[in-house]
């Protein structure tokens, strides 16, 4: 297989550059890849890179890692998407396994909370920034709007499944499609000169091979991934017995990545009932601590996971295991059980969708499912907001009973105010890059939390 227009070498060093700069959840990622790979390198059109967005988000699992995933299979193949999908979350492994062994060995990280307190506020702002970029570029009417209003609505207020938002969203899309096409059109690409991106391009040529569907691919993605999924699973089972931490892990954390439907929130209350409550791998601080650091190092905010695998074995490890060596496979463990079904989704899916990108019908109703998810993403961020501003939030009854907290006002941290307010203001009015604006919160939250303030 030739490079193409891209040469592999250079996508390489951009997925890397991609995956050190995914902090933020999945709205900052989501806007990361869309300012190098739409608007800075123009590999990809804003009609496209929306049309996978909408399938990702479909999908169990998080959905920025496959976004990631599924343009780098656009551009190379197999090998592309493997490459973009993997650099995605390598940084985030690595921090998290560091971060782990310094939380196991010497849980006084005092020095480390000052360091993270101002990074925190700056990835609110990164979150608040990518819903505003995100929103304007989606909701295009009055009636997109709605639904995205509705759609925050109903999972902020009422706790509505994730799935059913999205099943309500595409058939508001379909009728709406009928009845008023035009307001349900995918967003047109951003205006730009010179050629066209590079994928749009290099398939108006025609479909190249690896994206062409076909019934013999589906099952040998099927079979070859489903054995790379299982076959740590079935070996740790054989090793250490079926009543082994690493084979607990390792099933549970399957059945996990395949009920992901709405991203890392949707489904970490069920991971921490389950893994506090019927495993006893941690404590609920434990939980809340893991969280934290996942939220202020690259990657997806699901990578809390490897956080709870590492701390379930460290705390349990087999007979004759040193507790370092057992989190350490537990934790990658679980890595490798909740992003190898990831691939999976991807590489069997993406060339049916791909085929279908011109079909009306569909696209008015990804377009109002894109539309809900906005409002999603706003729930993410006000979510966030409320744990990283307030020292304490209160149960409520009602219909917020379900979400269950309010902030108690008198508690604000005025200090991460600031911070995340001068964060925003960075990256959206003077378009200071994220790395420097990420450091320099750091830093003067350090300096804050240092001095008492």
């Amino acid at each position: 297989m030739t490079d193409g227009p891209v040469p592999f070498r250079e996508a390489v060093r951009v997925w890397a550059r991609v995956g050190l700069q995914s902090f933020g959840g999945p709205a900052g990622q989501i806007a990361v890849m869309h300012r190098i790979l739409v608007d800075e390198k123009r590999w990809v059109s804003e009609e496209r890179f929306l049309h996978a967005l909408n399938y990702c988000m479909l999908l169990p699992g998080p959905e920025a890692q496959q976004l990631a995933t599924y343009i780098g299979w656009l551009l190379h193949g197999v090998r592309g998407g493997l490459v973009a999908g993997c650099l995605f979350v390598l940084p985030g492994v690595v921090a998290i396994l560091g971060l782990s062994i310094l939380y196991a060995l010497y849980r006084d990280l005092g020095a480390a909370q000052a360091l993270l307190f101002g990074l925190k506020a700056a990835v609110l702002a990164v979150v608040v920034q990518a819903v505003v970029v995100i929103g304007k570029r989606v909701l295009k009417n009055s009636l997109l709007v709605a639904v995205a209003g509705l759609a925050f609505a109903a999972i902020f207020i009422f706790a509505v499944p994730f799935p059913l938002i999205v099943a309500s969203a595409a058939a508001i899309g379909l009728i709406g499609g009928r009845l008023r096409p035009e307001l349900f059109r995918p967003p047109a690409p951003a205006a730009a000169g010179g050629a066209a991106p590079v994928v749009d391009a290099l398939l108006a040529d025609g479909v190249p091979e690896h994206a062409r569907p076909s019934a013999a691919r589906a099952v040998r993605v099927v079979v070859v991934w489903g054995l790379l999924w299982w076959t740590p699973i079935v070996a740790c089972a054989l090793a250490a017995g079926v009543g082994s931490v690493f084979t607990q892990e390792g099933v549970f954390f399957s059945k996990a990545a395949v009920v992901t439907f709405g991203g890392a929130y949707a489904v970490l209350a069920y991971v921490a009932q389950q893994a506090v409550a019927r495993f006893g791998w941690l404590g609920p601080g434990q939980m809340v601590d893991g969280l934290g650091l996942a939220e202020t190092t690259p990657g997806p905010l699901i990578m809390v996971v490897q956080f709870v695998g590492f701390l379930g074995a460290y705390n349990h490890p087999p007979a004759g295991m040193a507790p370092l060596l057992a989190g350490t496979l537990g934790g990658l463990l679980t890595t490798w059980v909740t992003f190898a079904p990831c691939f999976l989704w991807i590489f069997l899916g993406a060339p049916y969708i791909e085929a279908l990108r011109g079909n009306r019908h569909l696209g008015a109703a990804l377009s109002a499912i894109t539309a809900a998810v906005v409002g999603v993403i706003l729930n993410l961020a006000v979510w966030f907001s409320l744990h990283v501003l307030f020292a304490e939030l209160e149960p409520v009854s009602g219909p917020l009973h379900s979400r269950g907290l309010l902030p108690v006002w008198h508690t604000i941290d005025l200090a991460a105010l600031a911070i995340g307010a001068a964060s925003f203001v960075a990256l959206l009015r003077f378009k200071v890059g994220m790395l420097p604006t990420l450091a320099g919160a750091m830093l003067v939250g350090a300096a804050l939390r240092l001095a008492g303030l």
